[in-house]
């Protein structure tokens, strides 16, 4: 109760917080910057590879790509991003076309 009311008193978070911990929540946090960024980067470096990949084996015209975008748009949202892919290839597209041109 102690806390709270001192927090109210001073309406500042920064001046309830000791500067050690406020140091440590900073340097953590910079690691798991560093972290994230580190994994983003590798995962945009495969992302491309794949990209390079199917570009290469197939002629896309760009309706093909608008298509497969407005149906990754609606895949990634009704998901939250988190379809596994064993389930992409078992379940239908609700209703779009699911088979790659050529």
């Amino acid at each position: 109760m102690n806390f709270y009311a001192d927090h109210l008193a001073v309406q500042d978070d920064s001046g309830t917080l000791p500067r050690a911990v406020l140091s440590s929540l900073d340097g953590r946090l910079g690691m798991f910057e560093d972290r994230l960024s580190s994994l983003i980067y590798k995962h945009a470096v495969e992302l491309d590879m794949v990209m390079g990949i199917l570009a290469d084996a197939y002629e896309f015209t760009p309706e093909d790509i608008r298509r497969r975008r407005a149906e990754s748009v609606h895949n990634v949202k009704s998901t939250n991003g988190r379809l596994p892919f064993e389930e992409k290839i078992r379940r239908p597209d609700d209703g779009m076309e699911a088979e790659w041109p050529g």
